[in-house]
């Protein structure tokens, strides 16, 4: 398919992508309003102020979840709307699913007997994660919302990227979560400070593959699929991210080149975790190629 990078994708988020994706899409690349990408986004919430109707495609049914609501606060805080009523209901939704900590779980057990991805476990008490809370405190804390769930929320997080160190396991999604937290909580010092022992443990533990072209060398993090490889465009998806600093320029720049050639011939971009349904891959490319071409636009490389 011939053409620029943005057009080629422009194609494909019409061909493939769900109304809330073509909204985004028309947001970010074609002059679109902010109006429609919420109208968009409206059929996903629920009464009790979480989001659910698969916003997130792993994880199915109607049912609020604390990825659902994730997703939809990175989408209101990506056209400037994360405030108001709205995400007071939202935190009204966490207070109410946090586990005993005060900090939220992967998945909430009202989603059994609904389809979920087999890669996400359902438990009747499940623990607290920094998957689910870290992006949502920081995005929080960066949209200047203020509310008591976030107290506890917060000196979570802190702990969690505390304890990850020598002895403690850790994996690129959480450590993609600890910078989303980091980048927008409030005590700048110590998240600067976190994030430089964390970008140690990374380079360290090779989970960022700094040859695109030897990636087979690096080693995948239990559970992951086969080529779930993480780059560093991956955790620092914005210059301004306190992850930019551990790499350098000659190596973001690679990341940037690998990112920028794995557009597919459908113009799309791929789906690299593990897929275990037709509709959930389709669902989920278009947020991929969105998520791309946004990162690639915050890095200076030209899209068309």
């Amino acid at each position: 398919m011939a053409g620029t990078p943005l057009a080629r994708a422009e194609h494909f988020v019409w061909l493939t992508a769900r109304v809330l994706e073509q909204r985004r899409f028309a947001y970010h690349f074609l002059g679109g309003d902010a109006d429609a990408v919420e109208a968009a986004l409206t059929p996903y919430a629920n009464e009790d102020g979480g989001y659910g109707h698969a916003l997130e495609p792993d994880v199915r049914g109607p049912v609020s979840q604390p990825l659902h609501t994730a997703h939809a606060l990175r989408v209101l805080d990506s056209i400037g709307r994360c405030g108001g009523l709205r995400v007071e209901r939202v935190c009204r939704y966490l207070t109410g699913v946090s586990t005993h900590d005060g900090a939220l779980p992967a998945i909430h057990p009202s989603v059994r007997g609904y389809p979920v991805a087999p890669f996400v476990p359902v438990v009747d008490d499940p623990p607290s994660d920094l998957l689910a809370t870290g992006p949502v405190v920081g995005l929080l804390h960066r949209n200047q919302v203020w509310h008591a769930w976030l107290f506890r929320a917060t000196d979570f997080c802190w702990a969690a990227i505390d304890a990850i160190g020598e002895d403690r396991p850790t994996h690129p999604y959480e450590v993609q979560a600890a910078v989303a937290f980091l980048d927008g909580v409030p005590d700048r010092a110590r998240a600067e400070a976190a994030a430089d022992r964390l970008g140690r443990v990374v380079r360290e533990r090779r989970l960022a593959v700094l040859e695109p072209e030897r990636a087979g060398d690096y080693p995948l993090a239990p559970g992951y699929a086969p080529g779930e490889y993480h780059y560093p465009h991956d955790y620092a998806r914005v210059p301004d991210s306190l992850a930019r600093r551990w790499f350098t320029d000659e190596e973001m720049a690679r990341s940037l080149d690998h990112l920028a050639a794995e557009q597919a011939e459908d113009g799309g971009w791929p789906v690299n975790w593990r897929q275990w349904a037709p509709g959930t891959a389709l669902e989920s490319r278009p947020i991929v190629t969105i998520e791309a071409l946004r990162t690639l636009r915050a890095h200076g490389r030209a899209i068309g």
